[in-house]
């Protein structure tokens, strides 16, 4: 086989291999990655980075995980159930509990429920953000806020949020403004600790980049530090409105006139174990999607943090 590659007029041939200043095409097989994509699927798991530090799992590999672990319990649970380790009342069977969830569902009184926790939660979430996100990002940016703001929020970063119940319901009744005061205090001041966190790992050369080309403090607050800072405030909202919902049944046990803790609440007083589990379960389920909506922002603001290549692949580089 003879291959002639020309450059600037000089010519380097390539007889069966490669030359000096060729490229070596002898290996190329066009059909190998079609071929991997139709293995069987036992040989395409030998090839996943299982142990590989700072790898990924395929999708689909992580989509069975995932099912396989949650089967796993399941089947724990229903082996429990089977040897009776517990009293029927206490211990019911998973069928039964998605019996009890498909009840409740079917139901426009817990429709309604849902609708109620999910306002209170959203409702004290965007409050929290409305406070927690500039203080943050002035704490982490200058020294100054830090000194004034970071002693109170380290101080009540330690103070269980239920604590406040009673001065709350002193202070603003049974009322909604108390169960979302409530959610409120849970996360505002750990949101705060976190953006503030985030924010001090904004890189300093970009900074100094600004001042260089002439930016007053504000413009390098604004363009700089704010943007570079946006991807990490997310994932600590991600991170704190797990934290809010699970506040949430502290929140909705006092005084219970509706949402997901009042109808819990109410199951308990006639032992209904299955109705107390469906309701765990639908908060599972929204907090979940919470998430995933949480994602989908981050993926739609950020889409230059889409193509950011894997870490062992960044290190091989």
């Amino acid at each position: 086989m003879n291959v002639t590659a020309h450059d600037s007029g000089a010519g380097a041939k390539v007889h069966g291999g490669a030359a000096d200043g060729a490229v070596d095409v002898s290996g190329f097989r066009p059909g190998a990655a079609r071929r991997r994509f139709f293995q069987p699927p036992l040989q395409r798991l030998r090839h996943e980075p299982w142990f590989a530090y700072g790898e990924r799992l395929s999708p689909s590999v992580l989509i069975l995980l995932g099912a396989g672990a949650w089967l796993a319990f399941t089947a724990l649970w229903q082996l429990a159930v089977m040897l009776e380790l517990a009293p029927p009342v206490l211990l019911v069977d998973p069928l039964d509990v998605l019996s009890s969830l498909w009840r409740k569902l079917a139901s426009a009184n817990f429709a309604r429920d849902i609708g109620v926790s999910l306002a209170r939660i959203l409702v004290s979430f965007a409050a929290a953000s409305a406070i927690a996100l500039p203080c943050g990002v002035l704490m982490g940016a200058f020294p100054v806020f830090a000194a004034l703001i970071n002693p109170i929020v380290a101080a009540f970063r330690y103070l269980p949020a239920p604590s406040f119940m009673p001065l709350l319901l002193m202070t603003l009744g049974p009322g909604d403004l108390q169960k979302m005061s409530l959610l409120f205090i849970g996360v505002v001041f750990f949101l705060i600790t976190l953006v503030a966190d985030n924010t001090r790992t904004v890189a300093v050369e970009l900074i100094e980049a600004a001042a260089t080309l002439g930016a007053s403090r504000l413009q390098t607050l604004l363009r700089v530090i704010i943007p570079a800072s946006m991807p990490g405030a997310v994932v600590a909202h991600r991170q704190m409105l797990a934290v809010s919902w699970t506040y949430l049944v502290v929140a909705e046990i006092v005084a219970a006139d509706g949402g997901i803790g009042a109808v819990m609440i109410r199951s308990q007083r006639v032992l209904d174990t299955g109705a107390i589990l469906a309701c765990i379960l639908t908060i599972g389920v929204l907090g979940l999607l919470s998430d995933w909506a949480f994602a989908a922002v981050a993926w739609l603001m950020f889409p230059h943090l889409r193509k950011e290549p894997r870490l062992g692949r960044a290190r091989d580089a």
